[in-house]
């Protein structure tokens, strides 16, 4: 069965299983070690200010990529203490201990640590080439542009180092196919596929709308924004990449929005290459258990997505 208009969902691997973000709630599927899957599901809280500045150009991105990143830490640490207790052994399992329970200080302090998780990677990946290439570089010529294009350079030469020597650990090898398998569903889906592992496996592992796109295009938009400004020594330099980060992300963001649009467009669909050459690094091609633990968060997802949407629905026809 075709389905015509799809909503469009985002997901993220977490350890052992995948998290799906859907209209009205968080849903992470997690397989454990006696072969079944557990659910974590955490509704979204109604927030009218931070919908309407998701509108705005620009700006969306940055509000989207905060929000992402305290959700998906919330959603990470389940994952982890989920492997943690499997990995732990029967005599420690037996061993009595409080539940923890998800009450507001603990995702408020998971939150926190996400999203300084993500600004303290970011700045990283972003001053260091900085240093690197002015170490380097500084006295070779004065022309700002190739300044920035050997920035931008090392900056990637630094990233996929750092994706491939963490690809080289099992935890993390597994990790990535399940980012495999979370892009396979959302693929599967959107072309209106049946969502049966056999039919999900045939699907690409790699998509357009990823997180590790949006990365190799903060490089290239990096690039283009910090040549339109000069410096005259590496202090001014520095002060002014951490200015100017908010703008390339926020641009970066649209950047992504509109390679995705045109991801079926002729020639222009080539746009949005950059992004999936890097998910050849970020994503593996998963096996059949972690397609099914995919397909079953994404269920799971809408599911309550519809069943949170029904109530709504049905006090809008009353009134």
């Amino acid at each position: 069965m075709s389905n015509p208009s799809p909503s469009v969902y985002g997901g993220q691997a977490v350890i052992e299983g995948v998290m799906f973000a859907g209209k009205h709630v968080h849903v992470t599927a997690v397989r454990r070690k006696d072969r079944q899957i557990t659910f974590l599901e955490v509704p979204k809280k109604p927030t009218p200010v931070l919908n309407a500045i998701k509108k705005i150009p620009f700006v969306r991105g940055i509000i989207g990529i905060v929000e992402s990143a305290a959700k998906g830490s919330q959603h990470l640490t389940y994952s982890a203490e989920a492997y943690a207790e499997d990995e732990a052994g029967p005599e420690e399992a037996a061993k009595p201990k409080e539940k923890e329970r998800w009450n507001l200080t603990m995702i408020l302090g998971v939150a926190v640590v996400g999203i300084l998780s993500f600004v303290v990677g970011k700045l990283i990946f972003t001053l260091v080439p900085a240093f690197v290439e002015d170490l380097i570089f500084s006295q070779a010529f004065e022309n700002k542009i190739m300044h920035n294009l050997l920035e931008g350079g090392i900056k990637i030469v630094l990233l996929l180092v750092y994706l491939w020597f963490i690809s080289q650990t099992p935890l993390i090898k597994r990790l990535f196919q399940y980012h495999g398998a979370e892009h396979k569903v959302i693929s599967a889906y959107e072309a209106g596929s049946e969502l049966t592992v056999d039919a999900v496996q045939k699907f690409s592992r790699l998509h357009y709308r990823c997180g590790s796109s949006f990365i190799i295009f903060t490089v290239i938009v990096g690039v283009i924004v910090y040549s339109f400004f000069s410096w005259d020594s590496m202090a001014e330099r520095i002060i002014q990449r951490i200015i100017l980060l908010p703008v390339v992300l926020g641009v970066s963001y649209e950047v992504l929005r509109w390679t995705n649009a045109l991801r079926d467009v002729p020639v222009l669909k080539w746009l949005g290459a950059p992004g999936l050459w890097l998910q050849l690094l970020t994503t593996k091609e998963p096996n059949d258990d972690q397609v099914a633990v995919s397909i079953a968060s994404f269920n799971r997802m809408r599911e309550l997505d519809s069943e949170i949407a029904a109530p709504r629905v049905t006090l809008a026809k009353q009134a």
